[in-house]
């Protein structure tokens, strides 16, 4: 699994008292927040213990053997003593979003759970990222839950620490996507009025450096913080600056009748996101969520969040194919095993397909093999086709077969390889091709070899497609079937050559 990940930490260092190594317990740390923050906390010299109902929704996580794992439910109070044990502070990242109509009871019981074993642990302080509205304008039921299980948490005594954040940009980000994927597919985007609801989003990475300082700030012990970015827009403005950022045109249609209950049908059908999720959300976008109190600014001067531009042309920076494998890693191991033939799912604007295979060889011999591919040596598997895809490449004004390779057995990272462009080499481990032929998004195939249970080794084939408007998503549920039969065999023939490599040729 690639090893380059969540950059997002990387720009920023909240610095540790002296003299003692202090523990903290995380919980969502399976969510989008709760996965970014726990590194940054590591990172930080934090000892972090993590409360998660079923730990094998960890593995695949590059940090998962730096954290102490304690299976718990914040809904089954006698699972939490023992994650309240020596805990300094605790993170509350978890909601019921998406879990049916009585998501707010569950909220609500959740939290009083939580909190009283807090208090009855000693802990010092609770953490909550808690949904920005104004309270007195008639929330939504979601919205409603957010701020009420903040008022749930202190009611038990322990002092808490509320951050209350309205839409938070980053790939990942379920209010984000909803954005992105609706912007994606749809020329022209019917406008109902939620579209001009203003809003004050927020990067990822200023949510995530607030939630890693605050721990040094005891200022903000007991505090409700309001947290924005610098610039306030409405969601119709939203869309436009992500396509203006993207290169897309598009066009606002103003509708002056649709209902929430309408609107979160029409986002479940064109977006991945589900109707239990988003009709709650969508119910919540008819409430303003802006900054009204600059706590934040006072507490954490050094903190200096972005417009939305900035924000989205960040969140972008991920449409990367070694940033989005962790990512999706991450998420696939809490559902489907590492031996699946196949795999296929959509994570944070990126389609991915995964086949694999057990291969009687070294990783060693699976590596000397896929990264034979191409030049004169073809495709292995249907190299009439890679010749036809490479022909009308040309006609495109594209690059087309006609490069070749460097060498017909040494690689380097920058070598051309037909239409494609190697980004990454690691000897006997992986190898990343970036596309270069004429497609509408970004596209990426990647082979990697692992070591595995009885000698054998793990090829995994993994393609990547990042697409760019309506055109990139006809092309590839258009092409789909051909790839598929397309890379299906051409993962069986690396595995059978690897298998029936010359032993005179063989290397560790």
């Amino acid at each position: 699994m690639l090893m380059a990940l969540l950059k997002t930490h990387q720009d920023y260092h909240v610095p540790v008292k002296e003299g003692r190594t202090r523990t903290v317990l995380v919980t969502g740390a399976t969510g989008y927040i709760g996965g970014r923050l726990v590194p940054g906390l590591l990172e930080n010299g934090y000892r972090v213990r993590c409360l998660v109902r079923d730990p094998d929704r960890l593995l695949g996580r590059s940090w998962q053997r730096a954290v102490e794992v304690v299976r718990g439910d914040v809904l089954q109070p006698g699972t939490l003593g023992a994650a309240m044990e020596g805990v300094e502070a605790a993170y509350y990242l978890v909601h019921s979003l998406g879990e049916g109509a009585e998501f707010h009871r569950r909220d609500l019981t959740a939290a009083r759970n939580f909190a009283e074993s807090a208090r009855e642990a000693g802990v010092e302080r609770i953490i909550y990222l808690g949904g920005l509205a104004d309270s007195a304008a008639g929330l939504s039921e979601h919205l409603r839950s957010r701020q009420q299980t903040g008022e749930i948490l202190r009611e038990a005594g322990v002092p808490v620490t509320e951050f209350r954040a309205g839409v938070i940009v980053g790939s990942g980000s379920v209010s984000f996507e909803m954005i992105r994927y609706l912007t994606e597919r749809l020329p022209v985007m019917i406008c109902p009025r939620w579209v001009y609801t203003r809003t004050q989003p927020i990067g990822v990475r200023e949510v995530l450096e607030y939630l890693t300082a605050v721990l040094e700030v005891p200022e903000s012990s007991g505090r409700i913080i309001e947290i924005g970015g610098s610039a306030v827009v409405t969601y119709g403005e939203m869309m436009t600056i992500y396509a203006q950022v993207r290169g897309l045109r598009r066009w606002m249609l103003p509708v002056p009748v649709l209902t929430p209950r309408l609107s979160s049908y029409w986002v479940n059908l064109v977006t991945p996101i589900p109707a239990t999720i988003a009709r709650p959300l969508v119910e919540g976008l008819r409430n303003e969520n802006t900054v009204r109190d600059p706590v934040a600014r006072n507490l954490f001067p050094w903190i200096r969040p972005v417009d939305y531009r900035t924000s989205v042309e960040r969140a972008l920076e991920r449409l990367q194919a070694s940033n989005i494998e962790t990512a999706w890693s991450d998420a696939l191991s809490t559902s489907q095993r590492h031996r699946s033939p196949v795999v296929m799912t959509t994570r944070e604007g990126m389609f991915l397909e995964r086949r694999q295979r057990l291969v009687a060889a070294t990783p060693g011999d699976v590596y000397r093999v896929f990264t034979s591919l191409g030049g004169n040596r073809g495709w292995f598997f249907w190299n009439w086709a890679w010749e036809v895809r490479g022909f009308l490449d040309r006609l495109l004004g594209g690059v087309g077969l006609r490069r070749g390779r460097r060498d017909p057995d040494d690689l380097r990272v920058g070598d051309a390889l037909d239409f494609w462009r190697v980004e990454a080499a690691e000897p006997n481990r992986l190898m990343r091709l970036r596309a270069e032929m004429k497609v509408p998004g970004k596209a990426w195939l990647q082979f990697e070899a692992t070591p595995d249970e009885g000698g054998e080794t793990l090829l995994s084939q993994t393609a990547f497609f990042a697409p760019r408007g309506l055109s990139g998503w006809f092309y590839w549920y258009g092409l789909y079937p051909f790839h598929a039969l397309i890379f299906s065999g051409l993962i069986d023939r690396i595995a059978k050559r690897a298998a029936n490599l010359d032993p005179g040729r063989r290397g560790s």
